[in-house]
């Protein structure tokens, strides 16, 4: 098993997992290796490191004596980012129906009250959305990549 660290065009960052660098390369070539978070397909190799896991090192005397209220948080990382921004667009998804191009005729018929009112997702134009947005009917814009819709193995 190969695992590469991967990134697109757009500066997010990825793990893969291959069965080999022809493995990678094969599936590169036909497009089906995608960034899980904007779908892009031109993807590269990043430099990476092995994780060598030695154990935990023992706490500094100094380390030791700080009360840990006073130690700051360090700020997420871009993976940790990544992942969360992922792990959310996947929950949005199994939560929410897909109606596709009658975003709008539906969100419409929910206010009014044709329908019930249930969590949806689709597509809408600009226009259709601003129409939305002046009837009072609140519409959220989110970018989803095609990898948040699907179980990644």
């Amino acid at each position: 098993m190969k695992v590469l660290d991967l990134g697109c065009r757009h500066g997010h960052v990825f793990e893969g997992w291959f069965a080999s660098e022809d493995d990678f390369q094969s599936q590169k070539g036909r497009g089906l290796v995608q960034c899980p978070l904007c779908g892009d397909v031109q993807i590269e190799k990043r430099p990476s490191a092995p994780r060598l896991n030695l154990g935990a090192a023992a706490p500094s005397a100094e380390a030791a004596s700080t009360p840990a209220a006073s130690t700051p948080m360090p700020a997420p990382s871009r993976q940790a980012l990544q992942a969360a921004w992922l792990r959310a667009s996947r929950e949005l998804i199994a939560k929410t129906e897909d109606v596709g191009t009658r975003f709008a005729e539906e969100a419409r018929r929910m206010h009014q009250g044709e329908v019930q009112t249930r969590a949806i997702r689709g597509q809408a134009t600009v226009k259709e959305a601003a129409a939305l947005l002046e009837e009072g009917i609140g519409v959220l814009p989110l970018a989803l990549a095609d990898g948040a819709k699907e179980t990644l193995q």
